[in-house]
C-alpha cells in the first residue's frame, strides 16, 4: 500500500496557492489567449492544467502552519542549518514542499537528494547523499528548529 507524505506549508503559502489555483482556473475557463496560435494556446492550457494539478496535490495533502515538535529532529516544517563537510559552507533551509514559494527561506523537499538524506537526522549527525551527476556530498546537521520558532528568531 502506498502512503502519501503530507506537505508542510505556512499559512501564507497555503493562501498563495489557493489564490494561484483560482487565478489559473479563471484563465482556463476564459480561454483568453489573444493572438496565440492554436498550438501555442494548447501548450499554455496544458501548462496551466499541470500547474493546477500540482497545486491541487500540494493542497490536498497539506499540513498548514502546524509546527513539528521542537525536538531537533530534521523533518518537514523544520528550518535546518547544515554544514557541507567538503567546503565548510553553511546553509539554512526549510524542509517543506517545493512549489509553495516561501519568501524568507530556501525550501528543499523531502524528495530532493539533500532533503531525503537529512530527514530524521539530529544535530551533529552526518549524512551523505548522491548528487544528480553522481558525485557524493556529506553534510552535518547543525540545527533544526520549527519554522515558527525560526520566524520569531529572525523577525
Amino acid at each position: 500500500m502506498t502512503s502519501v507524505q503530507p506537505n508542510w506549508l505556512t499559512p501564507q503559502a497555503y493562501a498563495r496557492l489557493h489564490q494561484e489555483l483560482a487565478t489559473l482556473q479563471d484563465l482556463c475557463d476564459g480561454n483568453t489567449f489573444g493572438d496565440a496560435t492554436e498550438e501555442n494556446a494548447a501548450a499554455v492550457q496544458r501548462a496551466w492544467r499541470l500547474r493546477m494539478q500540482r497545486i491541487h496535490d500540494l493542497l490536498a495533502h497539506a499540513v498548514v502552519g502546524e509546527d513539528p515538535p521542537d525536538d531537533g529532529v530534521a523533518e518537514p516544517g523544520m528550518v535546518l542549518t547544515v554544514r557541507y563537510n567538503d567546503t565548510g559552507d553553511v546553509e539554512t533551509f526549510l524542509l517543506g514542499a517545493r512549489g509553495a514559494e516561501y519568501a524568507d527561506v530556501e525550501v528543499y523537499s523531502t524528495h530532493s537528494p539533500l532533503g531525503s538524506a537529512i530527514a530524521g537526522a539530529r544535530p551533529g549527525e552526518q549524512r551523505t547523499y548522491v548528487l544528480p551527476g553522481g558525485g557524493r556530498l556529506t553534510v552535518t546537521l547543525l540545527d533544526a528548529v520549527p519554522y515558527g520558532a525560526y520566524r520569531a528568531r529572525t523577525n
